[in-house]
């Protein structure tokens, strides 16, 4: 198209004659409700106008000299620099790509795909072409003018002269900067404020409410589900006790009472009600879908399948064999590479970072297993789920925060959700399974049940071996490591060096999940911290007893999917921890440093009543040698 008009005067035909060949361009290909941006120097690419009012803007005011490529009103273009004049006669140096990141952006977040430059008509037939389609007219109105609205936002200039940001890109951008830096809300109230004193053209949000609102727009948002702080239940997630307003369990009441604390009286009269305890809740489903809306991500999630391992060694879960055997016991699941293999982590800290107080949080986070190991390991692939405040660990009854995950997880599998692959431009059936968990011991018991505070601490040995209590040093110890070498190994006959007798046993046989069930069948757990004060302040003792009553805890949630049970592996240890306390108290042993050795007189005082190891025996006054004069 010949744009030679654009530098020639104002009365000239020509001119007339190329304005109205540019409106006809531009309200075909990048119209939105029959109006374009209009790139007079007044309204300057930010207000949209009708036809009428763009060709008298254009006619009055010169078209922007540096304007050769239209890629604002749906021209495609290489990637270069141009600059446009504005009102006050100014080039503004405009970098121009092939791709538009925001547009990108607000079309993954609302299921477009392809250009959809062509107004209403057009998103309403993508949207029924993808099935993106929700039984309500009025939420489907509310779809495509949120979508007008945040494509209005990410073509609209932060301000008159601005070529760098869009009014949508620097909100986002802000809201980065607050995620990274921790800023407060106050503090955003207070830069957004500083924002307009100093530039009072600016267009940007006047309250960081208003731009929170915006950004929910795009999806990045979780439900706030009330609990009981005791633990007993869950108000929301889509249970039949959303409208309770006392805990069926313990009587507790839903509300803060007038001294910040749950009482049986819900609130006052007047005022808004504070719940007593808020979980957040990050659906599970469109974040797995928001992976395959881009094409490289929507790649990356067959690459488990596509790049062969031809070394033999395991580099990623998918050469394990437990992946493996799940392969092959559902191989309906395997036939399709997008079907979404996860695992489940989780580990409280003290987000205050202070000991003193008496608060933490669990986050519940998702791994993404089809990606490849540099790419699902980075905590920008990690997918959170849950997170819990509280000041107790939640314990055993973090099966109560679990329950609406294991929904979604329950009808991924079942179900499946009809998902768009970016990559191959197509939909497809999306399922995912949860393969195992991952966390440090005291976390594997809140995760799979099985007591590891008594002696049989070991999940895999189960009932399988003799526990053993040092009563100097008041722990349980594991004596049973030579079982798992070989049988003809000369270590399972030396009866001096460990001891004092020779290992004959085979190692422990790892049980199947049908066998676990069988186990836990007649427990009965019902959820939350005990009410009273009685043990307040204490730390409760493990109980010694062998009772297996005791041992098993409580069936886990996660045998509620439909494929828990023939998992090869449930449950995996966090490898950081146990490098951790290994190499420490290795090294400090060896050091003979006193504050943190194991080799120390109740120790050695073990030793001489388990009969082993004589020479490191203490004498009668408690006095005992180094290990390294021996």
């Amino acid at each position: 198209m010949d744009k030679s008009w654009i530098a020639m005067p104002r009365n000239l035909p020509a001119y007339d004659k190329g304005v109205k060949n540019f409106i006809e361009f531009a309200f075909q290909h990048g119209s939105v409700n029959n109006m374009i941006l209009c790139p007079c120097p007044i309204c300057g690419f930010s207000k949209r106008q009708n036809r009428a009012n763009v060709y008298d803007h254009l006619i009055c005011k010169q078209f922007p000299k540096g304007y050769t490529i239209w890629y604002l009103h749906g021209e495609s273009h290489p990637q270069e620099t141009t600059y446009v004049s504005n009102s006050a006669g100014v080039d503004i140096q405009m970098n121009i790509v092939d791709q538009d990141p925001i547009r990108d952006m607000v079309n993954d977040a609302f299921g477009v795909h392809g250009h959809v430059e062509e107004g209403l008509d057009g998103l309403n037939e993508e949207v029924r072409q993808n099935d993106y389609v929700t039984p309500n007219a009025n939420e489907h109105r509310n779809i495509v003018d949120g979508f007008y609205e945040l494509s209005n936002d990410g073509q609209q200039l932060l301000y008159d002269w601005c070529g760098n940001y869009s009014k949508l890109s620097f909100i986002l951008k802000l809201y980065h900067i607050k995620c990274l830096c921790g800023l407060s809300d106050k503090a955003m109230m207070m830069i957004l404020k500083l924002l307009h004193d100093a530039f009072p053209n600016i267009r940007i949000p006047h309250s960081f409410f208003d731009a929170k609102k915006t950004i929910k727009k795009l999806g990045l948002c979780y439900e706030k589900i009330h609990a009981c702080p005791n633990n007993c239940m869950l108000y929301g997630g889509n249970t039949e006790d959303e409208d309770r307003q006392i805990c069926r369990v313990c009587n507790t009441s839903r509300w803060k009472g007038k001294n910040g604390h749950s009482n049986e009286v819900a609130g006052g009269k007047r005022g808004r009600k504070i719940p007593a305890k808020v979980v957040r809740y990050f659906p599970l489903i469109p974040r797995l879908q928001r992976l395959f809306l881009s094409s490289k991500t929507a790649k990356d999630m067959e690459w488990h399948s596509l790049d062969a391992n031809n070394d033999g060694l395991m580099r990623h879960p998918r050469d394990s064999e437990a992946w493996k055997k799940f392969d092959s016991t559902y191989s309906w699941f395997a036939t399709d590479p997008r079907n979404v293999r996860l695992a489940l982590a989780t580990y409280g800290f003290n987000p205050h970072g202070s000991m003193s107080q008496s608060y933490s949080i669990w986050p519940i986070i998702l791994i993404p297993y089809n990606m490849p190991p540099w790419v699902c390991m980075k905590h920008t692939s990690f997918i959170i789920s849950t997170i819990i405040p509280s000041k107790h660990m939640p314990g055993n009854d973090i099966d109560v925060y679990l329950q609406p995950l294991i929904r979604e997880l329950k009808e991924l599998w079942c179900d499946g959700v009809d998902t768009y692959d970016s990559f191959k431009h197509e939909m497809f059936k999306m399922h995912a399974a949860l393969m195992w968990t991952i966390s440090d011991y005291p976390g594997l018991e809140n995760l799979s049940g099985w007591n590891t505070y008594t002696g049989r601490a070991c999940v895999h040995c189960n009932y399988d071996f003799e526990p053993c209590r040092l009563p100097h040093s008041r722990k349980w110890c594991f004596m049973g490591h030579r079982r798992f070498l070989n049988s003809g190994h000369k270590f399972r006959m030396n009866n001096i060096i460990f001891n004092g007798e020779q290992e004959l046993r085979s190692p422990p046989r790892l049980l199947s999940g049908r066998e676990i069930l069988q186990q836990i069948i007649d427990i009965n757990v019902i959820f939350g911290r005990p009410v009273d004060n009685q043990h307040k302040g204490k730390r409760r003792r493990a109980n010694t007893s062998r009772d297996e009553a005791q041992q098993r805890k409580k069936k886990s949630i996660f045998f509620e999917l439909p494929y828990w049970e023939h998992n090869l592996l449930r449950h995996n240890l966090d490898v950081m921890h146990i490098e951790k306390n290994l190499c420490d108290n290795v090294l400090f042993t060896l050091l003979n440093d006193s504050s943190h050795s194991k080799d120390h007189l109740n120790a050695r005082k073990d030793l001489k009543d388990m009969h082993c190891k004589q020479d490191l025996w203490s004498d009668d006054n408690g006095k005992f040698a180094p290990v390294s004069t021996q």
